[in-house]
């Protein structure tokens, strides 16, 4: 059985956001809020996830990275508030 890959954008205490990925985004969730998560995030809690993406495989999951990691911090913030409310309205 072929994992699910996920493209996630976590808002730390500081304002910051930190792009991840991973196969149980709650799961990295928690390991990011343990400290035992990416050295970014260790010294900026408290994190809050505010965005998230299905990919289709591992390598997608990875350019996907790479592309949002490329963005304007204003059209993250667009990304993460547009995921957002497609949560409030399903």
């Amino acid at each position: 059985m072929e994992k699910t890959w996920w493209v996630y954008i976590l808002r730390c205490g500081d304002g910051t956001l930190y792009t991840g990925v991973a196969t149980d985004v709650a799961a990295r969730l928690e390991t990011h809020r343990c400290g035992k998560g990416a050295k970014y995030t260790r010294s900026r809690g408290p994190l809050t996830l505010v965005y998230t993406e299905k990919c289709e495989d591992k390598n997608a999951a990875f350019r996907r990275e790479y592309a949002i990691k490329q963005l304007k911090r204003s059209e993250k913030a667009a990304l993460c508030d547009g995921w957002k409310n497609e949560q409030k309205n399903p």
